[in-house]
C-alpha cells in the first residue's frame, strides 16, 4: 500500500485527482464483466479477485480457475501500458511515468511467480473483442485441463 511518505509511493499531485484515482475500480471493470458473462454462460466456473499466496509474491488475478491452474488478467489500457492505446500523460509525467512503469514491473513479477509455480496466465486487453478474449481463455483451459477420467475443471 502506497504510503504518503514514502517516494518510492508519490501521492497524486491535486486533491481532485486524488479522489479521482479512490474512485477507480479495481474489479468489476465492464471488459471484465463481459468476459465473466461469457465463460460462465460457456459452463465455465471460476473465482474471482481471489489472491494466490505463491513463493515470493501474492498476485490476484481478475479471473482464477483454481483446479485448471490459470489466471486470467484483464488489464487497461491506459494502467497497464498497451502497445496499442497506452499512452503516457503529458502532464505531471514526473507522477505518471514511474507509477505506470511499477505497474507493469508488478505484472511482469506476477506472470513469473503464477508461471514457476505451474500456473498458465492469460492477459486479456481492455480493447481486445471479448468473443476473441474468452476464445483464447478456453484455449488455455482446455491445455489444461486433467487428463484423469471424471476431474472437474474450475
Amino acid at each position: 500500500m502506497a504510503h504518503d511518505s514514502d517516494p518510492a509511493y508519490p501521492t497524486p499531485p491535486t486533491p481532485g485527482r486524488s479522489r479521482n484515482m479512490a474512485a477507480i475500480k479495481r474489479r468489476d471493470t465492464k471488459p471484465e464483466r463481459t468476459i465473466r458473462s461469457m465463460l460462465h454462460a460457456a459452463g465455465k466456473r471460476y473465482r474471482v479477485d481471489l489472491r494466490l499466496q505463491l513463493e515470493g509474491a501474492k498476485p490476484r488475478p481478475d479471473i482464477v480457475f483454481t483446479r485448471a491452474r490459470v489466471a486470467v488478467f484483464v488489464d487497461g489500457c491506459f494502467w497497464h501500458c498497451c502497445p496499442e492505446h497506452g499512452r503516457q500523460p503529458g502532464v505531471n509525467s514526473g507522477y505518471w511515468g514511474p507509477k505506470l512503469e511499477r505497474n507493469i514491473a508488478r505484472d511482469r513479477a506476477a506472470d513469473e511467480a503464477l508461471t514457476a509455480a505451474g500456473w498458465a496466465v492469460v492477459r486479456v486487453w481492455e480493447h481486445e473483442a471479448p468473443e476473441e478474449a474468452v476464445e483464447r481463455i478456453l484455449g488455455v483451459l482446455d491445455a489444461s485441463a486433467p487428463t484423469s477420467r471424471g476431474a472437474r475443471t474450475r
